[in-house]
Parts: C-alpha cells; structure tokens; sequence
C-alpha cells in the first residue's frame, strides 16, 4: 500500500523549513534544502543540545523497537510522524529479529512520500507500507493501515515526537486516545516529546515556529504522560529518552530534554 505521489512537488514548501527536513540535518542527513539547513543552524547556535536530542530520540526508537519484537512478541507496528528514512528505520529494526514483521508508516511530508520506495525495502517474509496522511486523521489512517495490519492482533504503535506538533487546541491527547481505542489488548503504545523545561531551548523552538511550515510545542512531563491514560506503562515509566532501558549508545548521550515511555494496552 502505497499513496500515489499526485502533486507531491507542488506540496513540497522548499522556501519554507519543514520538521522532518530540519530534523534530518539535524540528524547528519542529507535529505534536505538550504531553507532546512539554514533554521537548523539557527537552532543550533541557540541550542546545541538539539542535535542530541534528535539522537537520543532515536536510539529510542531503535530500543523501543528491538523490545516490542525481541520480548514482546509484536510482529505488526504502525509508525506515525516517521520522517525521513536513516540508519535503523522501525521495519529494519523489526524484521532484524523477525523477518516477518509488517510496518505501516505514516508522514505527510511529500519528500518522505518520494522516499518510500527506499523505506518500503523490506524482507521477503514481512511487508512495508506508506501512507501519506496527517496524524489528526486518525480515522483515514486505520482504515489504511488495516490493508496491511490485521488489527485483531497486537500493534505496537509508534508516536516519536508527533504529539509534539500539535497545539493544545489540537487536542493531543484526544488523538492518541482515539489511536490506542483500535487497538486491541496486548498492544503497545512507543511515545516521546520534547518538554518546556528549558528556557534556552523553549526561545530555540520559538524561532524555529516563526518561520516554519508547521510548529513545535514542548510541554510538561506530567502532559506527555497524560497521553498514555488507560495504559499500563512498561519499567521504568516515563523517563528522559537515554534512560528507557538504556544500551551502551544511549549512555553515551547527554541529553535530559525529552521524555518517552512506552504504555501496554491489558
């Protein structure tokens, strides 16, 4: 499954920065425009501490992942808000341990569209799909990723960093309950997000939401865990993204700006 590209060139806003662009040069990628570069080094400079950040975000994803297949037995997963490919994608992750795994990723940044075809190369045993939609669409987006999940059996959805892009009049947490009520028991929820907890990086994500296409909102802990209501969070809770059962690399990385969590659906 896979969305036609359509007008996906006219989408593309390359004079304006866009999150999934700034986050991949913010990443060491490649996959961006001058516009995207130029307001990461803006952010940079006010914030060094991002690009850790954007690290520490994904060695979550890749620990998160490695549980859910390796201990938790979750062989289907729905990724939201994915991004641009890089090293260690949730279906390379997943089918590492088992082959058979089934990924839905979800984005609704044109340029990830124009680079599904390099995210959709998995094995021969599991299936890859992109849907193009916006995370608000809660309803378009089960419908779609039922075509290659079955949703009678566990998902472990994945929400790294997409809350974050909506505002409080969005109603976040509205749109995470509306996600976990179709999944079945047995499920699990992998969520990180940025908090306010620093004035430095609060005026950093300031200047970024002044100029780009879409805005960023950090918010308390206490908000981003509010968003896992119902579940029952896997040790140790909610916590900064280096300290969910950290590896080797994560205790590398200095980073204290991010919370995440990862919540079980009994």
């Amino acid at each position: 499954m896979t969305e036609s590209r359509g007008d996906w060139r006219d989408r593309l806003q390359t004079d304006r920065p866009h999150s999934a662009r700034v986050w991949n040069y913010l990443l060491g990628g490649k996959d961006h425009y001058p516009v995207d570069s130029e307001t990461g080094d803006l952010i940079l400079n006010a914030f060094p501490e991002i690009a850790a950040i954007a690290r520490g975000q994904r060695a979550f994803l890749k620990r998160s992942v490695r549980f859910l297949t390796a201990e938790a037995g979750i062989r289907q997963f729905l990724d939201i808000g994915t991004g641009l490919p890089t090293a260690d994608n949730t279906h390379e992750v997943a089918q590492r341990v088992a082959p058979e795994s089934r990924v839905v990723y979800v984005d609704n940044d044109p340029i990830v569209l124009a680079h599904a075809e390099v995210l959709m190369r998995g094995t021969p045993e599991g299936e890859c799909a992109y849907l193009d939609a916006d995370v608000r669409d809660t309803g378009r987006i089960l419908a779609r990723a039922a075509e290659t999940l079955d949703f009678s059996r566990p998902v472990g959805l994945i929400l790294l960093g997409i809350m974050g892009q909506l505002s409080d009049a969005e109603d976040p947490g509205r749109v995470v309950q509306e996600l976990i009520a179709a999944l079945p028991p047995g499920s699990y929820v992998a969520l990180s997000d940025g908090t306010d907890t620093s004035e430095p990086l609060k005026a950093a994500i300031a200047a970024y939401n002044g100029q780009s296409a879409n805005s960023y909102h950090l918010r308390p802990a206490e908000q981003i865990e509010s968003f896992l209501e119902g579940l029952r969070l896997v040790e140790p809770g909610l916590v900064k993204t280096t300290l969910w059962r950290p590896d080797q690399a994560a205790k590398s990385l200095d980073e204290g700006y991010a919370v995440c969590a990862v919540g079980f659906k009994e």
